[in-house]
């Protein structure tokens, strides 16, 4: 996993909500939901930060949006979030904008990224050592499961990143991101895309 640290430290600005909000962002998911969201409630209710999961669900034609609500009804700490129209970025944005939490997370609801590297992922960002922390499928001792065409594909997309913007992370699509919420609220405003791209 890649961190961005800033070289001075600066503790969070005080929220009024739980430290963690980890978003989930979900179209037509209606098979992988409910086990990811439950596997994903275990796992934080075992972390040392009060933290809510939210279900941003955009424009789902399926039964994710019934699914979504008897969840957050059911799990503590689960809400749900309805978007009229699709974009995993709108999503993001929309779930971030409106959350109250000091650290600001994603992941997909495949869980791909082993839950393990979350407390890694966003300590630095509690403790105010980092203002956002990009997770990575490419590191050393990586195992990504996944077919030689997307493999290509994803590889090809970091190196493109990497030459022409001088990015320094190695994994842009990587669903597994964290951004201090005082930092979001600088960001937001300037990301103009609402799908794929959001976190590029």
């Amino acid at each position: 996993m890649s961190v961005d640290t800033d070289p001075r430290p600066t503790p969070a600005a005080p929220r009024t909500g739980p430290v963690l909000d980890v978003v989930v962002p979900v179209h037509d998911e209606e098979t992988d939901l409910e086990p990811c969201v439950r596997r994903l409630h275990a796992h934080l209710t075992g972390l040392p930060y009060s933290f809510r999961i939210t279900i941003a669900d955009n424009a789902s034609t399926d039964a994710t949006p019934v699914i979504a609500a008897r969840l957050a009804a059911e799990l503590p700490g689960v809400t749900s979030l309805r978007l009229a129209e699709k974009g995993r970025g709108r999503a993001l944005r929309a779930a971030w904008s409106a959350s109250d939490a000091a650290v600001l997370a994603y992941c997909d609801v495949d869980l791909s990224t082993d839950l393990a590297a979350l407390l890694p992922l966003v300590a630095p960002l509690v403790s105010g050592h980092s203002e956002l922390a990009i997770g990575t499928r490419l590191g050393r001792g990586s195992r990504v499961v996944r077919g030689p065409r997307r493999e290509f594909v994803s590889r090809s997309y970091n190196l493109i990143l990497r030459g022409t913007l001088a990015a320094r992370f190695t994994d842009a699509q990587c669903g597994f991101k964290a951004v201090r919420a005082d930092v979001a609220q600088r960001l937001l405003p300037l990301v103009e895309d609402t799908g794929w791209f959001f976190d590029t």
